[in-house]
C-alpha cells in the first residue's frame, strides 16, 4: 500500500482550529467510542440541536468526522479515510480520560447507549418468537457459524460487507477478522438492534448504513469479502441482487451465500413474508457464474432431525475471477463439495 501523504499546513491548521474548543474536542472523544446521533450528543453534552449540528458541521468540513443517513436519522463517526484525523489522533490518545467533564460525558455515553438498546430491543422481542420458530427447524446457530468460518478459513480479510445485515450477527463474527467492516441494511429499526449487539458485545469501529440490497451505497471493487446471510429468500429478484454484490467485490475477492436449501414450508410466505422457498445449489452457482465469479465451495447442513417440517441451511462461497494484486492469498481456492 503506497504511503498517506502528509498533511499540508493550511490542512492541519484547519484541522487544528476545527478541534480546538472544548465541546468539539468532547465530542471527538466520544467519537472514539463509536457512531453517534445528533440526538445522543445533545443527551451527553446537555446542549442544544442546532448548537451540536454546528459542531459537528464544522469537524466534517474539516475531514475528522463522517455523516451519513439513515433514514430521517444521521449518524456521524469519525473518519478513517485521509490524512485529517492522523494530526488530531495523537491529541485524542493522550486525553486524561479521568477528566472530570470527560468521565461524566462517558457515563452519559453508558446511559443512552442503554437507553438505546431496551428501544431495540422492545422491538426485536416482538420478532422473536416466530425467529426462534424458524431456529428450531434447522440447524444451531453455532453449528452455521462454525460452518461460516470453516468455509472462509484463514486468508485474511480487508473489507468486509455484509449485505441485509439484520440483527448483525454475521458483524459480530466475522468483524474480528477484518481491518473494516460495513453492515448494510434497508430497516432503521434492524440498524438499531444491530447497533445495540455490537455495542454489547464491545466491538467498535464497524460501519452501519441503511441501503437497498439492490442499489448498495459503495464503490465498485471496494471489498475482498461480502455477505449475504439468510437475505435472498426474501427477495423478488435474487440473482439481481447477486449481481449487484458481485460489483462491490475487489478483484480476487469473495462473495459468501448462505441460505436455505429447496424446501416445502408454505407458512413461512405468509408468517415471515419469503418469496422463495430455498434454493438449489446449481441455482446460486449459477447466478455467482453470470456474475463473474466460480463457485469453489457449495455446502448443506442437515437439521437436527430429518423430515418435511425441517430446513436444510446452504453455504456458497464465490471466488472473484480477475488477478487478485494487492494483497496476498493465504490460502488456495476450495473445491466445490
Amino acid at each position: 500500500m503506497p504511503d498517506t501523504p502528509s498533511p499540508s499546513l493550511d490542512l492541519t491548521l484547519d484541522v487544528l482550529r476545527a478541534a480546538a474548543e472544548e465541546t468539539r474536542l468532547r465530542m471527538l472523544a466520544l467519537l472514539t467510542e463509536g457512531e453517534l446521533s445528533v440526538s445522543d450528543f445533545t443527551d451527553i453534552l446537555g446542549q442544544s440541536q442546532p448548537r451540536i449540528s454546528r459542531h459537528l458541521k464544522l469537524l466534517v468540513e474539516a475531514g475528522l468526522v463522517e455523516r451519513h443517513r439513515e433514514g430521517a436519522w444521521a449518524f456521524f463517526r469519525l473518519t478513517d479515510r485521509g490524512v485529517a484525523l492522523r494530526i488530531i489522533r495523537p491529541t485524542l490518545e493522550s486525553l486524561d480520560h479521568s477528566d472530570p467533564r470527560l468521565l461524566e460525558d462517558r457515563t452519559r455515553l453508558q446511559a443512552v447507549r442503554a437507553q438505546r438498546s431496551q428501544a431495540a430491543q422492545a422491538f426485536f422481542s416482538r420478532l422473536a418468537p416466530e425467529w426462534d420458530r424458524i431456529r428450531s427447524l434447522h440447524a444451531p446457530e453455532a453449528v452455521v457459524e462454525a460452518a461460516v468460518l470453516d468455509a472462509l478459513g484463514t486468508r485474511s480479510i480487508r473489507n468486509l460487507v455484509d449485505l441485509g445485515t439484520g440483527t448483525g450477527r454475521m458483524l459480530q463474527l466475522l468483524a474480528p477478522r477484518a481491518q473494516r467492516t460495513v453492515g448494510l441494511d434497508a430497516s432503521h429499526a434492524m440498524l438499531s438492534v444491530a447497533r445495540a449487539n455490537l455495542e454489547k458485545a464491545g466491538l467498535r469501529g464497524i460501519e452501519l448504513r441503511q441501503g437497498d440490497i439492490y442499489a448498495p451505497p459503495f464503490p465498485r471493487d471496494t471489498f475482498d469479502l461480502v455477505v449475504i446471510h439468510q437475505v435472498l429468500h426474501y427477495l423478488d429478484d435474487p440473482a439481481r441482487a447477486i449481481r449487484e454484490a458481485a460489483r462491490l467485490v475487489a478483484p480476487g475477492g469473495r462473495i459468501l451465500v448462505v441460505d436455505f436449501a429447496p424446501h416445502s414450508l408454505e407458512f413461512l410466505r405468509e408468517a415471515q413474508a419469503h418469496r422463495r422457498l430455498g434454493f438449489a445449489p446449481a441455482q446460486v452457482a449459477g447466478w455467482l457464474d453470470e456474475a463473474g465469479l466460480d463457485c469453489t465451495l457449495n455446502r448443506e447442513i442437515a437439521p437436527p432431525t430429518k423430515g418435511d417440517e425441517h430446513l436444510t441451511v446452504s453455504l456458497w462461497l464465490g471466488q472473484d475471477r480477475r488477478v487478485m494484486t494487492d494483497w496476498p492469498l493465504n490460502e488456495p481456492d476450495r473445491e466445490v463439495a
